[in-house]
């Protein structure tokens, strides 16, 4: 007769050995316990899973209860790919203690997953350096004229203009509508009545005439055109000589 209990008390001590840092007992009573699994990959493409057994009573001539207890980086059809491959391992292998097969079955899925991401991730870079490689050809290279993205552009081109010549015209008729005239000036600022002379005093031009200058006028001899016998006041030219 099977003797079912040390069995599992002989699976636990195993399993205690192998996952020295990842195995932890929740009740013993059922027993119950955790193994967290983690994939080979590096620090980032690492993903991870804890996994929860519960022996049943018959274990291991029935199968474990098991669930995912927590994961990392897991998408939805990831947890459900590792809930089927559990449920296989443990049909196969019922009569014997499963656990580490179990264990090892995840280990290797968790690893497939990984190789899965970065493939992905290879391929979306590739994409990526496929779309830039291409949109640098096309400016290179120019978009190929056709009649119908000519007569697009056109229009396009045609609404830009407009819209400039009416912005413009708005501008210089808001620039008239805000121009005064001279008289306008003059008729808000009553300060450019004195403007020009408050300038000149400002600036110092006081005009000071020198009378020593026209003290000897009188000895100037200047010729009276009077006096002159061809002189006719009607004619300039009469008092040139030939």
């Amino acid at each position: 007769m099977t003797d079912y209990g040390e069995e599992q008390r002989n699976e636990l001590e195993a399993l205690e050995a192998i996952y020295p840092d990842s195995f932890t007992v929740l009740s013993e009573n059922p027993t119950s316990f955790t193994i967290t699994v983690t994939s080979e990959a590096g620090e980032n493409d690492e993903i991870q899973t804890t996994l929860k057994f519960t022996y049943s009573e018959k274990y291991p001539d029935e199968a474990p209860l098991y669930e995912i207890f927590s994961q990392e980086n897991l998408e939805d059809n990831d947890v459900s790919g590792i809930l089927k491959l559990l449920a296989l391992q443990a049909e196969e292998n019922l009569g014997m203690v499963m656990i580490f097969t179990l264990v090892t079955a995840v280990q290797e899925k968790l690893n497939e997953i990984v190789d899965q991401i970065k493939t992905r991730r290879e391929e979306e870079k590739k994409r990526k350096e496929k779309e830039a490689e291409e949109a640098e050809k096309q400016l290179f290279h120019g978009t190929p004229v056709t009649i119908e993205n000519f007569l697009s552009w056109k229009a396009k081109f045609d609404a830009e203009l407009l819209e400039i010549k009416k912005k413009r015209m708005k501008e210089e008729e808001q620039a008239g509508k805000n121009k005064l005239s001279g008289k306008q000036l003059f008729e808000t600022d009553h300060n450019l009545d004195t403007s020009d002379i408050q300038f000149l005093e400002d600036a110092g031009n006081n005009v000071e005439v020198d009378e020593s200058l026209f003290q000897e006028m009188d000895d100037l001899e200047l010729e009276d055109d009077e006096d002159d016998p061809d002189y006719n006041p009607a004619d300039p030219e009469s008092d040139l000589t030939d």
